[in-house]
């Protein structure tokens, strides 16, 4: 946006929104492949399904790179603390 004395900018965002962030980090795939190595051993209905959902958040909002291994590694950890689970449980 220009001032009207000449071409100088004025510092101001254009109306219409904040400028939005770079989507270059892997932030959301990262903790989701975290949560879903928790899964694993620990509560795995909790953070399993949670880090599917931000994995899928990940690869549809933010376009992640890592977002498809982070889906895999939370839906692994899902099923296979569930499974995990019942054996030790019947055990």
């Amino acid at each position: 946006m220009t001032t009207q004395y000449g071409n100088q900018q004025s510092g101001q965002q254009p109306h219409g929104g904040a400028p939005q962030p770079a989507s270059t980090g892997n932030v959301l795939s990262i903790i989701a492949m975290v949560l879903g190595v928790i899964s694993l051993i620990f509560l795995p209905i909790v953070f399993g399904v949670v880090g599917v959902i931000l994995a899928i958040v990940a690869k549809t909002v933010r376009h992640e790179r890592l977002a498809t291994i982070a889906i895999v590694v939370s839906a692994v950890g899902l099923v296979g603390g569930m499974i995990l689970g019942a054996v030790v449980a019947n055990a």
